[in-house]
């Protein structure tokens, strides 16, 4: 594996590229809060068999700031751009909640995807959702006195939604802060993340699943976070089933948060399976 900083103009990125095997490049699209790391379950799982890349969305971790109009729909344009500088032909594409979304965007975009791979996002977002997302997007604008002190909080919100702690979630916690004056801070701004989250809204299925070509895979968060019901719901993707071509959908046991902060052995079989009937 190996870590660098990719120029796209006046943009920068941190992407991380597992060489792995010969069957294809994954690009890896993490999702509203997370960073370069948040998808390394599924990196481990898949780069045996398939170059993986991942990147810090811009906002997030170690690339570039946000746009003052952030949006999925900028991220798109990014990835769109990120793939061509990489040189990344017939990519398969997998996307995580926002992540999803944006996943989808390129599919209807390029006409060599390989295939689309979907984690629980990529649908129509309920209004009522944004209480679920507040404790997430709630530790962005706090100063901490210690790395630790974060890592603490995170690890307690981790375990209010059902998430096992683990030494890789600690490593993702410590990357996504930086010390700035004494105090500990979120590398990423909490008026841009709101901002990308409130374009989820503005997502219509029907404008851009028709006009995906490749097979796609989209995987279902069925259960609830903690007390609260699934961030989406089945009627987030009426739409998404209605309008895609060549779409398989699974419903899965996990949440929305264990389904990428915990590794999930039959979701990785499913996805390779998947994967074995697009070759």
């Amino acid at each position: 594996m190996k870590r660098f900083t990719q120029v796209v103009g006046d943009k920068s990125f941190e992407v991380t590229d597992y060489p792995g095997g010969e069957k294809g490049t994954i690009f890896a699209i993490h999702g509203l809060t997370g960073n370069i790391n948040s998808l390394s379950f599924y990196a481990d799982a898949l780069s045996k068999e398939y170059r993986f890349i991942s990147y810090d969305l811009r906002g997030r971790g170690n690339s570039s700031p946000a746009d003052a109009d952030t949006s999925i729909y900028t991220h798109t344009e990014d990835a769109l751009q990120l793939i061509e500088a990489l040189n990344i032909e017939k990519p398969i594409l997998l996307g995580y909640s926002m992540g999803a979304f944006i996943s989808a965007m390129v599919a209807s975009k390029m006409k060599d995807v390989e295939a689309l791979i979907l984690l629980d996002g990529a649908g129509k977002t309920a209004p009522e959702k944004r209480e679920l997302i507040k404790p997430s997007i709630g530790r962005l604008g706090k100063a901490y006195e210690s790395q630790e002190a974060y890592v603490d909080e995170v690890k307690t919100i981790f375990s209010s939604l059902g998430v096992e702690w683990s030494p890789r979630l600690e490593l993702t916690a410590k990357y996504e802060i930086k010390e700035e004056n004494g105090v500990w801070k979120h590398k990423s701004s909490p008026e841009a993340i709101e901002q990308d989250f409130e374009s989820f809204y503005t997502f219509e299925s029907k404008s851009f699943f028709p006009s995906i070509q490749c097979k796609t895979l989209l995987f279902t968060a069925k259960e609830g976070l903690g007390a609260n019901p699934p961030l989406f719901d089945d009627e987030t993707y009426v739409d998404t089933i209605k309008y895609a071509n060549n779409l398989e959908t699974i419903d899965t046991s996990c949440n929305h948060y264990t389904l990428v902060q915990q590794n999930q052995p039959k979701i990785n079989d499913q996805i390779k399976e998947f994967l074995l009937k697009n070759e």
